[in-house]
């Protein structure tokens, strides 16, 4: 991370100037040298080229205009407004004028809500892949979380209904849906969390039922993000469809009528909610809401939750990037504040204890970036009919949602105690970031669901886990660079780790799911991080990326007695390095490895 850091002498410097500096008013892409260089593998060189200005530009909004708009909408909240001037129940959210400017940044100047729907987005001549739209979420989450919620559920609602949706529906949304004018922008949202039901979707209450030729909803839809999107996709159960699952279906259904009426629903309370506190989150009475349904559903097997969970999916990656993004801001937070702290004579960075602790920050914030540029480029190539890709993303998402949202906590919560007791004070970004980083672990399903998916229907179903293991060996294999040793103690690790989780799927032991998902997370994240680091060394470039993976093998994969006084010798070594921006040789990460 190059950051310009002027620090005045000791004698010249005024009481403020004691305190330590933070990022805002630097540019996040520009910083970012780990983003900079996985570019080059992850993205074609024409893609790259073409895209790096406006990531750039996209860095400088987020470091200075976007950060400023995030911090006044976390004190200035949305406000329901449940009856207009005459009493009528016409509920209206009422933002700060500084989220809406937020909203014009995100969807308008960005497009990042379309980019990957049409064509022609900051003039790619055909729809931007996934692993270049994932860079735009990375970047703008490092200030504001909260919005991209929205964001992304735009982008995933226009996806789910092209594919599944009635024509009418399409027609009448799809355009405003992608615009990024936003005078016709329709905004769109996920609805399915009841009070009967929120991982248990089978439980789901909400009723649809047909009247005069057309679908109607009835219930109480109770944890509805975005509330006030124009479009939002409802998971209910026709009357006498069959209980559980199968008798889901999805409905679109607008804010507002043809007519301009609003449509037959009510937003009743919006959630005081832990953290993304700028984005509205209700609950949601349908009263007979008109409905458009997503083929021919009724009183039968329906196929809306299977359909839904493509936007789910889609959702769980969403949120690894913004855990990507939100780790990014805390290192570079924990960073900036170890270089210009004064303690006991010099800069708190110089002291051992705290250097062992940033390498703790970096290192699942490294992680996570190679997991989200390796998902985001499986996907793509899912996209374009790769089978193999289709199932190595089936397993491959769900480790990136459960992991990264877990480490998000733990490194939102150290950078917050490098910068010490102003962490905790909500004039600096530290404490935000602590209270939206437990958003990722309840959203798209828990810690726990998403560990049950990778054991119980990634692996125990789809056998994911061995397409997985065989794609990360063959990176080994065809990787120049990496040591012999060391890509042989890899190409165990991964043995190990796909045997263990296979074992835990077959015998249903649930109570090692988490434990089964962390190795596969880990052994996946070591093999990139350690073939990324020779790719680039090997091209005259950075290799410090084989020497995060070492730090991942020894703290995650290796057993460590914690009553034995090791020397460390490794970690400390590597820390000169990690923690230095200056580039480390091929050689030079070489001889490391062998510590």
């Amino acid at each position: 991370m190059n950051m310009e850091v002027k620090i005045k002498p000791r004698e010249e410097r005024e009481l403020e100037d004691w305190v330590a500096s933070d990022c805002h008013g630097l540019n996040f892409f520009d910083i970012d040298s780990s983003l900079q260089d996985l570019l080059t593998i992850y993205l074609p060189d024409d893609l790259r080229a073409h895209m790096t200005p406006v990531y750039r530009e996209l860095g400088e909004v987020a470091g200075n205009r976007l950060d400023e708009l995030s911090r006044i909408c976390d004190r200035h909240l949305p406000v329901l407004h449940p009856r207009d001037a005459r009493g009528r129940n016409r509920d209206w959210i009422e933002y700060h004028p500084a989220f809406r400017e937020m909203e014009k940044i995100g969807y308008g100047d960005f497009g990042i809500h379309c980019m990957s729907r049409r064509a022609g987005v900051h003039g790619w001549p055909t729809k931007v892949p996934p692993m270049a739209k994932y860079v735009f979420q990375y970047l703008f989450t490092q200030s504001e979380f909260g919005l991209m919620c929205p964001i992304s559920l735009t982008d995933t609602s226009s996806m789910l209904l092209e594919r599944y949706g009635p024509e009418e529906a399409k027609e009448k949304f799809l355009p405003r849906m992608r615009s990024q004018d936003m005078d016709e922008l329709y905004r769109g949202a996920q609805f399915m969390t009841e009070k009967i039901g929120g991982s248990e979707v089978a439980n789901l209450a909400v009723t649809a039922r047909q009247e005069n030729g057309e679908w109607r909803l009835y219930g109480d839809k109770w944890f509805c993000s975005s509330a006030d999107a124009e479009v939002c996709l409802v998971l209910a159960r026709p009357e006498g469809a069959p209980k559980g699952n199968s008798g889901l279906a999805i409905f679109a259904v607008p804010r507002f009528l043809d007519n301009g009426d609003r449509n037959d629903y009510r937003i009743v309370r919006l959630k005081d909610k832990m953290g993304t506190k700028s984005m509205a989150s209700g609950e949601i009475i349908f009263n007979g809401a008109l409905a458009y349904a997503f083929g021919d559903v009724g009183a039968k097997p329906n196929p809306g939750l299977r359909q839904m969970l493509d936007q789910v999916n889609m959702s769980r990656l969403s949120h690894g990037v913004r855990a990507a993004g939100m780790m990014r801001r805390c290192l570079n937070e924990a960073m900036m504040a170890a270089r210009t702290r004064d303690v006991f004579g010099e800069m708190i960075i110089n002291k051992p204890l705290l250097r062992r602790q940033l390498l703790k920050i970096m290192v699942p914030t490294e992680q996570v970036l190679s997991m989200v540029m390796h998902v985001s480029n499986t996907l793509h190539r899912a996209e374009q009919g790769d089978e193999e890709a289709k199932l190595q993303n089936r397993i491959l998402t769900a480790l990136l949602k459960f992991r990264a949202c877990r480490d998000n906590i733990t490194v939102a919560t150290g950078a917050l105690e490098v910068r010490g007791g102003n962490g905790f004070i909500e004039d600096w970004v530290n404490s935000r970031l602590v209270r939206d980083a437990h958003t990722g672990l309840l959203w798209e399903g828990t810690s726990n669901i998403n560990a049950l998916d990778v054991t119980t229907r990634a692996i125990a179903k789809a056998g994911a886990h061995e397409a997985l293991a065989e794609d990360l060996k063959g990176r080994l294999a065809s990787t120049d660079g990496v040591p012999g040793q060391y890509a042989g103690e890899l190409s165990g690790l991964i043995d190990r780790a796909v045997k263990f989780a296979d074992e835990i799927a077959a015998t249903g032991n649930e109570i090692k799911a988490r434990q089964a998902s962390n190795a596969l997370y880990h052994a996946t994240s070591a093999t990139l991080l350690a073939t990324e680091g020779a790719t680039l060394g090997r091209a005259g470039g950075d290799a410090r990326r084989m020497l995060l993976s070492r730090l991942v093998v020894d703290t995650r994969l290796r057993a460590v007695d914690p009553l034995t006084n090791s020397d460390g010798s490794f970690e400390i070594e590597a820390g000169n390095y990690l923690l230095s921006d200056a580039p480390v040789p091929l050689d030079v990460a070489t001889d490391l490895l062998r510590l």
